[in-house]
């Protein structure tokens, strides 16, 4: 598989007969060239969404007409888009689990908030969440924006994945070197990758502190557009 970091929370993932595009952010991205836009979005066949918030959903309307891909995610979330014109969209909810392809994707809990911005300030738009990935032997979990939480003790010991990407910023999320308390204390990752972070000056610029306390697990920190072979 590859797993190919756009900046920020967004992801493309290549596994199995999917090519999945996790909360695609493009346009506004500081992290992410205009011109690399193009190759995020090529051959992919589903997107998935975590929660509302516009550096996770301001594309996604663009994104779905470009590519043709089917939407999954919040179930009221998917119903705000599909009246704003989304076609094809899932909605689940946490525990539900839908299949594309060879890889199953289940929507597991997250410790956040959820909306988007309307008329008259936020509107609500249901529960934030993460995704268990299956596909190619192995468990990928995506944290989407979230802190640490007692949730990822069951999340760990039923899904057991083998790969992390934790949301890691500090701010709005955990910071690193609370991912790598969470990562040590609720899961047995063999690779991590950590996200939401670099991209404004709020949020952490550096890794280290996951790296430090995960010893024996391999932390990459990603560089957009860069493929992580696993």
């Amino acid at each position: 598989m590859n797993i190919i970091w756009l900046g920020h929370g967004s992801f493309r993932i290549e596994i199995e007969d999917q090519v999945l595009l996790v909360d695609p952010w493009l346009t506004g991205n500081p992290m992410l060239d205009d011109a690399h836009h193009a190759a995020a979005l090529e051959g992919a066949t589903q997107i998935l969404v975590t929660h509302g918030h516009f550096d996770h959903t301001q594309d996604l309307k663009m994104v779905a007409e470009k590519t043709g891909a089917p939407v999954a995610g919040m179930v009221e979330l998917m119903g705000y888009f599909e009246a704003q014109g989304v076609e094809n969209t899932t909605g689940f909810n946490k525990g539900g689990t839908i299949t594309c392809g060879k890889v199953a994707v289940t929507m597991v809990p997250a410790s956040h908030s959820s909306s988007v911005s309307g008329d008259n300030g936020p509107v609500y738009m249901g529960a934030e969440t993460g995704f268990m990935i299956a596909g190619e032997g192995h468990v990928i979990y995506f944290s989407g924006d979230t802190t640490i939480m007692a949730d990822m003790s069951w999340m760990g010991d039923y899904h057991k994945p083998d790969i992390g990407i934790l949301s890691a910023g500090g701010h709005y999320t955990m910071d690193m070197a609370g991912a790598a308390y969470a990562a040590k204390k609720y899961f047995d990752f063999k690779t991590v990758i950590p996200c939401h972070y670099r991209t404004f000056d709020a949020l952490e610029q550096s890794a280290d502190a996951l790296a430090k306390g995960l010893p024996g697990v391999n932390v990459i920190e990603p560089e957009v557009m860069q493929a992580i072979s696993l």
